[in-house]
């Protein structure tokens, strides 16, 4: 570790947001704005949450100004022995945490840590097996907006109809079939685990690397209360956002034998100058991640999102595969007679945010929530029923009675500030 120049006070300059108004008051008042309506309303949305004061001190640190293309002892820039220990101390962190041989904390979001995957193991044209996008497969597993579905030939597996689990026989079936290069296992809209060691039976039949896509559940692997495919994956990608509570960003993890492989695919392939600040922030986040606290955090994430899960269910909504086992949740509002775009308007509308997602076996779309910001605010399970009860009114009322609504979210959201004070 290097020996520390920094002064013993923080410059008034660092994170001064009265400077900020003071020279850019039309900013300033955006981000305000922001900060009230995250504060006045129910974050919703599965790969949101909120970061600690910490983590947010970190992004907003004079390492915002430091220019360090590389890794720690190989950067292409001087002046970075500093930011070399914080990127040191944010792989250590990471790999401890999760039990990894090797992490990349360079990425920066969950997408440039896939297409570094892809870049790693892939040649252009390699054919990979991936949920399908319609099943709830990300836009890095082939859309055709995408480089995935540019640069290589995808395949998409399904999930059953009936109970809207993944059909490992399908799995099986096109792995032997297509012979792929890469199977992904991932979902930005599964509500259960995946099986990690029937995805590494199935890649070992045919010769295929197993690239597991953690974004959403990794900060449930970090807290468990979600199975790890460390043991099982080639290479796990990542976003350290989402239930993680750390900053945007990416990363990845992998064993001894592919590590260089994934550093170069990072810098100098796909990349180029890490962000030394957000590497620092996510250093925070890890760190975080690594406490008690955040164990019964993680495990009450999911306790909440399973009574979410049944309330909406007993108010009408139709809730994809019977319940979830994460954070996230999906549903069909349609019995409600109500379309999942139509829903998210009143819902929105209501202070209630939340996304819509792709129904594999149904007309239109649904809508894709999760616990992990409500919880990070101290809700719980009672909060979770009065949440299913707002949806349902918010989804019928008008007029009045929707202001009504909104009112009352609005105060549940005062009891429970993302940043007290």
């Amino acid at each position: 570790m290097p020996v520390s120049t920094a002064p013993a006070a923080a410059p008034a300059a660092y994170a001064d947001f009265d400077a900020l108004r003071r020279q850019d008051p039309e900013i300033a008042e955006v981000i305000l704005g922001e900060l009230g309506r995250q504060s006045d309303s129910l974050q919703l949305i599965a790969a949101e949450n909120f970061t600690s004061p910490a983590v947010l001190a970190a992004l907003g640190s004079p390492l915002a100004n430091k220019y360090a293309e590389g890794y720690p002892g190989a950067r292409h820039h001087g002046g970075c022995e500093l930011v070399d220990a914080a990127e040191r101390i944010a792989v250590e962190r990471a790999t401890v945490l999760f039990g990894a041989d090797h992490a990349n904390v360079q990425s920066h979001s969950g997408s440039s840590a896939v297409l570094a995957a892809y870049a790693a193991l892939l040649k252009p044209g390699d054919t990979v097996l991936a949920m399908g996008l319609t099943y709830g497969g990300h836009l890095t597993h082939g859309s055709p907006a995408n480089f995935s579905g540019r640069w290589f030939d995808f395949v998409g597996y399904g999930v059953e109809a009936e109970s809207g689990l993944i059909d490992y026989d399908q799995v099986s079936t096109l792995a032997r079939q297509h012979r792929p290069k890469a199977i992904v296992c991932g979902s930005i809209s599964y509500p259960r685990h995946p099986d990690y060691g029937t995805f590494r039976e199935i890649a070992d039949d045919v010769g295929a690397y197993l690239i597991a896509d953690a974004a959403h559940p990794m900060g449930l692997i970090a807290g468990g209360a979600a199975p790890s495919p460390v043991p099982y994956a080639d290479v796990v990608c990542a976003t350290t956002h989402k239930v993680l509570r750390g900053p945007r960003g990416g990363m990845i993890l992998c064993g001894s034998e592919l590590a260089e492989r994934i550093d170069r695919a990072v810098f100098p392939f796909t990349q180029g100058g890490a962000q030394m600040h957000t590497i620092a922030a996510k250093a925070v986040a890890f760190g975080e991640a690594a406490t008690p606290a955040f164990t019964a955090y993680a495990h009450q994430v999911v306790a909440n999102a399973r009574v979410l899960a049944d309330e909406l269910e007993a108010e009408g909504f139709a809730v994809a595969t019977g319940g979830t086992d994460t954070h996230l949740i999906c549903a069909d509002p349609a019995p409600l007679g109500v379309d999942g775009r139509a829903a998210r308007g009143r819902l929105a509308a209501a202070g209630l945010v939340l996304d819509t997602c792709a129904l594999p076996y149904g007309d239109g779309r649904g809508i894709r929530l999760g616990t992990a910001a409500i919880t990070t605010q101290g809700m719980g399970e009672a909060e979770m029923r009065r949440i299913a009860a707002l949806f349902t009114a918010a989804m019928r009322e008008e007029g009045e009675e929707a202001l009504k609504v909104r009112t009352e979210v609005r105060a549940l959201a005062g009891r429970f500030p993302p940043y007290p004070g």
